[in-house]
């Protein structure tokens, strides 16, 4: 019985050895990559998503929850200290001749002038417009991006950039860090990012931080569409208390300085040294 188990035993070693060393490369290159200095990371590689494609084996789930969880520390730790911030949601496929473009630039530099951190997904478009607005008026200004399947480059006017490989992540940080959201026109990544706030709010897992939708006439399908949801008693009509539409950028301020002065007061966090947090 004991020579037949000598086989047995013989491949658990080879296959138990297998696994350790898979698992200690692909740390040890994931560990890197998430721990890379973010002032480095100008130019933003492809990146395929590998493990969303359905079940893979137990050792690619651990090292993808690994690295997951690499991911939020590194978010933590790179924007606990980025004081309170405005998160500006919009398309990234506005040059900066167009209005939305002009708005959103305008809407960077009030930002800035309230003493808020603008915070953005850091690539073009909106997003640089909103950075860029900030970024010349002497405002903090941060980008969280995303590596998608083609090389892309974030833009220019942060000064805090930081990159993840995957959306769920980038949201949670783009939420969890900001006292109001400002939704600019923008496609299917800016209505996602919109509803999900959206849902967020109506469930009370976010309260009194406001949500102002920018362009009245580009979200006017959007109230047709919440009227019809009312009717068929999907939403309540105390729903729309959650968003303010306007075109004025002024307007908007007001709505989020008078939130923020009514709700909160905003505390500087205390860096410890024994978790290695400079000044």
């Amino acid at each position: 019985m004991l020579l037949n188990d000598r086989p047995n035993l013989a491949y658990l070693v080879y296959y138990a050895l297998i696994f350790i060393l898979t698992s200690t490369r692909r740390f040890v290159k994931i560990f890197k990559v998430a721990m890379k200095p973010i002032e480095k990371q100008r130019i933003i590689p492809a990146f395929k998503q590998y493990d969303l494609e359905g079940p893979k084996p137990r050792v690619n789930e651990f090292l993808f929850a690994l690295q997951i969880f690499i991911q939020f520390i590194k978010g933590f730790r790179t924007l606990h200290f980025v004081g309170p911030s405005i998160t500006v949601f919009g398309s990234a496929r506005f040059d900066e001749n167009h209005q939305y473009y002009k708005m959103a630039r305008e809407i960077g530099k009030k930002i800035a002038e309230l003493g808020f951190t603008t915070m953005t997904g850091g690539g073009p478009g909106i997003m640089e417009a909103a950075n860029r607005g900030a970024f010349e008026n002497g405002g903090a200004s941060i980008g969280c991006n995303i590596k998608l399947p083609f090389e892309q480059a974030p833009n220019p006017y942060t000064q805090t950039s930081i990159t993840f490989n995957y959306f769920f992540i980038r949201k949670v940080l783009l939420v969890k860090y900001s006292y109001a959201f400002i939704i600019m026109p923008g496609g299917f990544g800016t209505q996602d990012e919109f509803f999900e706030t959206l849902t967020l709010a109506q469930t009370k897992v976010i309260n009194d931080f406001p949500i102002v939708v920018m362009g009245k006439e580009y979200y006017k399908p959007f109230h047709h569409w919440m009227d019809h949801m009312i009717a068929e008693g999907t939403i309540a009509a105390e729903d729309r208390k959650f968003m303010l539409f306007t075109d004025s950028v002024d307007e908007a301020m007001e709505h989020i300085r008078k939130y923020v002065k009514k709700n909160y007061k905003v505390k500087p966090r205390k860096r410890l040294w024994w978790l290695f947090e400079k000044n």
